[in-house]
């Protein structure tokens, strides 16, 4: 059996779970998720905690049975704790703003570039060279942290644009100069 998809998922305080066929709902004190689950798969209350079961030993049940279970227990922390991305911006003059509920990030381009934020999903610009991404869907706010990466995605040279925070960027070495005495080279 899945390792993952066999583990119960175990209801905190104050949320409440309702599946009504194969859509689940979960309420909690940051907002409401729902999502359909696929038909092979049974979704079950028991005791507190949500379980979820495969019809039979297919390599593509263990794959659903699996990313089932992942995806309710997702939705159970996002409506009780959360989910949030940081990005940096790395680069000189590069820095973002909130204006409104949007975001405005000059990252080199002769204009600012604005991005509203989809519903359920909040900016934070703490310093302007950092933005937080915020939400209870972490497959949204997920989705959202690389739309804003790809607006300027990390430079292989020098390393400037947007990047994920603490993600390590692997810079190439660039023309490293002609050898003297080479193939092409002047002596």
């Amino acid at each position: 059996m899945s390792r993952v998809g066999k583990a119960p998922i175990a209801i905190p305080t104050g949320v409440e779970v309702k599946i009504n066929g194969r859509a689940v709902e979960v309420k909690g004190p940051k907002g409401r998720l729902t999502r359909e689950v696929h038909p092979d798969i049974t979704v079950q209350m028991s005791d507190g905690t949500v379980v979820v079961q495969r019809p039979t030993d297919l390599q593509h049940h263990r794959a659903l049975h699996g990313l089932t279970r992942a995806l309710l227990a997702n939705m159970v922390k996002g409506v009780t704790e959360g989910f949030k991305v940081e990005l940096e911006l790395q680069g000189v003059g590069y820095r973002a703003a909130k204006q409104g509920n949007a975001l405005a990030l000059q990252v080199g381009y002769s204009h600012p570039v604005e991005v509203p934020p989809p519903d359920g999903i909040q900016f934070e610009v703490p310093q302007a060279n950092r933005i937080v991404v915020s939400g209870i869907d972490k497959e949204l706010v997920g989705q959202v942290a690389a739309r804003i990466r790809a607006i300027r995605e990390p430079d292989p040279y020098k390393g400037k644009g947007i990047r994920y925070a603490g993600e390590r960027i692997k810079l190439k070495p660039g023309k490293a100069g002609r050898t003297v005495g080479g193939v092409g080279g002047k002596a």
